[in-house]
């Protein structure tokens, strides 16, 4: 079944203004609730103004917003695929990380690929396999690798390496589907590529949470406390007491 915001927004096609509110900024008077006494309560409270609907982009924003969730999560996914291979290896003998900054490069991966079909390699094979600047640490990369696996260390490690390059096709898969979304968005990507410390990842990111509908926001400061970087106010008697940070989608 779906939601009703979703039912609604096809049925009316536009032609109506939706309105998703927070219940804790409805509750009636205790004692008196009933669905009808609930519905004219709320249409006296959207009467008088004193409700904000919640911010949904719209229908082509939210197709985006799932794709740029979606990528951080496979992103989020594969690193933590490539610590638990990185503290496998490691647990069979073979301290590549201590030597080479990336072990899933081009030297590492070799290595790693070697040693799925042999389980171990030789100084001889070390250097076949090292490549550009990791030369200049052959000599210690050589006494990081002596160690030696079995056919079930062999196979599991080929297992954990081949869960890893699925992700990168899968994840190759979502980003080109994102690019194809990220089509009619090219000047404002632009845009928020030339604010400093952004680039265009963390643009696309920014662009499928917001969207490009500015006017969704009454002013800079309503945005920023959407984002969760406004302080809140909770005063009585004179007393300030702290308020929990508001909980946010992190983009």
């Amino acid at each position: 079944m779906q939601p009703v915001y979703n039912v609604l927004e096809e049925a009316f096609d536009g032609s109506m203004v939706l309105i998703v509110a927070n219940a804790r900024h409805m509750k009636n008077v205790p004692g008196k609730k009933t669905d009808m006494k609930d519905a004219e309560w709320i249409a006296t409270l959207l009467r008088a103004g004193l409700l904000e609907g919640s911010f949904i982009p719209s229908k082509p924003i939210r197709e985006l917003r799932n794709l740029t969730r979606y990528r951080k999560s496979i992103i989020e996914e594969i690193a933590s695929q490539k610590n638990r291979i990185e503290k496998y290896l490691q647990s069979c003998g073979f301290k590549l990380s201590t030597f080479l900054t990336d072990i899933f490069g081009v030297s590492g991966r070799a290595i790693m690929d070697h040693l799925c079909r042999h389980g171990k390699i030789s100084a001889r094979e070390v250097e076949t396999f090292v490549k550009g600047r990791a030369k200049s640490k052959l000599q210690e990369i050589k006494q990081a690798v002596n160690g030696k696996m079995d056919i079930h260390q062999r196979e599991f490690l080929k297992l954990l390496l081949g869960w890893l390059d699925q992700h990168y096709e899968h994840l190759h898969q979502v980003e080109q589907k994102l690019e194809e979304k990220l089509g009619q968005y090219q000047r404002q990507l632009e845009q928020l590529d030339g604010i400093p410390g952004i680039d265009k990842t963390a643009a696309a990111a920014i662009l499928a949470e917001i969207g490009i509908d500015m006017s969704r926001f009454k002013t800079a400061e309503h945005i920023c406390s959407w984002a969760g970087l406004s302080p809140g106010n909770n005063e009585s008697a004179g007393k300030k007491s702290p308020l929990a940070p508001p909980t946010v989608t992190p983009i």
